[in-house]
């Protein structure tokens, strides 16, 4: 395989092999499940196991994060699931961020405890925290940095070096920052899992996850938990995936502007208290940022001056922007959360608070920043 190591090359070029596939451009789409070899061994036998449209996905999103290797799974949490469930055993504990993903955490919390598998939640702001929480039959650390709408770090080499020190396993997921703007490998993660369906497809279009590590540790997931539990990614959805790939450094620049001039306004909007952003000098994490991250994508949250009730009435009303949960995608979205009952612990903020996640897409910036400021505004009145 011809051999690409700057960013843009890799999405554009790594792992097409135009002279294999008769110099097709765009590479083939293989949808199909059976492979059959009556007269030659070509390594193929079902795409549950491997397919060659899975695989190029999976060679350029390797490279990207500076793995060795990578598998494509049907969604992210099927990717997280599959990472957590490989480093963890029956009666086995965890150490997971307090704000990780909620889908992660009812993994954790609602199906995990079947097997006796134990967990314990720390902020993750301060390494301290994850030392005093490890135990002796502690078999990972889940990390999510950048974190789910509070946006909190934690120190990737710090913790690593803890785990490593006391044999313990650290999974992260880098959806967030995708492997443009952070590479948790270098800093000594073991596995770093994405949701494939945000930046890296980019079009809303995509379900799918992601496995990132080295070669021996994607090779057992491959022949254990992706085979056994099915939750292989459609060729198909590989197919877009590619296609996104060769833009994702387009887009994510795009992100990065358009985000940082967005979270700069709202910062000094009269109506707003606090923006959760880490491109923002006031993050308190600011610094940590810039040592292990080289960006930062269009995902921030804001606490308006208002209840949720008023903040939920001003993004309904809203032209540029749509309500959704998921993010990543071209268009702008916003939703809002009532900070009430788990969702004081889960976010650390007061009992009350509106907390209003904006993805900033790929509009025009001048465009969003007005149609939010004609939204706050309002709030005045």
């Amino acid at each position: 395989m011809e051999k690409y190591d700057r960013t843009e090359d890799i999405c554009t070029h790594l792992g097409d092999d135009y002279d294999r596939y008769n110099g097709a451009i765009v590479i083939p789409l293989f949808q199909n499940t059976l492979f059959t070899r009556k007269t030659k061994d070509h390594g193929y036998t079902y795409t549950r196991v491997k397919n060659p449209t899975i695989e190029i996905a999976e060679q350029k999103i390797a490279a990207l994060e500076g793995g060795e290797a990578a598998l494509c799974f049907s969604s992210g949490m099927a990717a997280i699931s599959a990472a957590v469930m490989h480093c963890i055993g029956k009666d086995g504990h965890i150490v997971c961020v307090k704000s990780a993903y909620p889908g992660t955490r009812g993994l954790l919390n609602d199906y995990l405890p079947k097997f006796g598998v134990t967990v314990t939640y720390v902020s993750g702001d301060d390494t301290e925290q994850f030392a005093q929480a490890i135990r002796p039959d502690t078999r990972l650390i889940y990390l999510e940095s950048p974190s789910s709408l509070v946006f909190r770090l934690q120190d990737l080499a710090a913790v690593a070096a803890l785990a490593k020190a006391h044999g313990i396993a650290t999974v992260i997921d880098n959806t967030w920052s995708t492997p443009l703007f952070q590479n948790p490998l270098k800093f000594g993660i073991d596995i770093v899992v994405h949701s494939a369906s945000k930046y890296l497809g980019g079009h809303s279009d995509i379900l799918g996850g992601v496995i990132v590590g080295k070669t021996d540790t994607i090779e057992q997931i491959a022949r254990k938990e992706r085979l056994m539990f099915g939750a292989v990614m459609d060729p198909h959805q590989a197919w877009l995936l590619i296609r996104s790939l060769r833009t994702l450094p387009v887009r994510m620049e795009r992100h990065q502007a358009n985000a940082l001039k967005v979270a700069a306004f709202l910062e000094n909007h009269p109506q707003v208290s606090a923006v959760l952003y880490p491109g923002l000098l006031s993050h308190p994490q600011y610094e940590l940022g810039r040592r292990q991250m080289t960006g930062y994508s269009g995902l921030m949250s804001f606490i308006p001056k208002c209840t949720p009730e008023r903040a939920l009435e001003m993004i309904r009303n809203l032209k540029m922007f749509e309500i959704g949960p998921s993010w990543g995608g071209f268009e702008s979205l916003l939703s809002c959360i009532p900070v009430n009952g788990e969702w004081t612990d889960f976010t650390g903020l007061p009992q009350g608070t509106a907390l209003v996640r904006i993805s900033v897409g790929l509009e025009n910036v001048d465009s969003l920043i007005d149609d939010l400021d004609a939204g706050l505004s309002r709030l005045a009145q």
